[in-house]
């Protein structure tokens, strides 16, 4: 709660939902547990999935390498999710909308249907 670490917001959620089951279960099962007793016994941070990507080699041959991800993925938006939704930038508003380019398309082909036969001029 006193950090600036960008992990310590995580680790607090992980700790008030570690009390909030802890009280949970006292009033249900009816335990006598002191919430300010508690402690933490052990904590691990492990590697999150990791992504199996091939990547072109030369010669017709492909690398195999592994792309890592952390384990915290829930938020929605990832790194832009971080700003603060109520600041604007500057210029931001009085920028006109520009239209996107349009795509040059690629021919079409015709379909392999009937042929044109040649005509025979003589």
């Amino acid at each position: 709660m006193f950090t600036k670490k960008r992990v310590a917001e995580h680790v607090g959620k992980l700790l008030q939902s570690a009390l909030d089951n802890a009280n949970f279960l006292a009033t249900e099962k009816g335990l006598d547990v002191e919430i300010d007793n508690l402690y933490v016994k052990s904590a691990v941070a492990n590697d999150g999935p990791r992504m199996k990507r091939i990547r072109p080699a030369p010669q017709g041959r492909a690398y195999r390498y592994q792309r890592r991800n952390c384990a915290h993925r829930a938020d929605p938006g990832g790194a832009g999710a971080r700003m603060d939704k109520s600041r604007t930038v500057v210029g931001e508003e009085s920028a006109p909308a520009v239209p996107a380019k349009t795509r040059r398309r690629a021919p079409v082909a015709k379909s392999a249907g009937k042929k044109k036969q040649p005509r025979n001029e003589f």
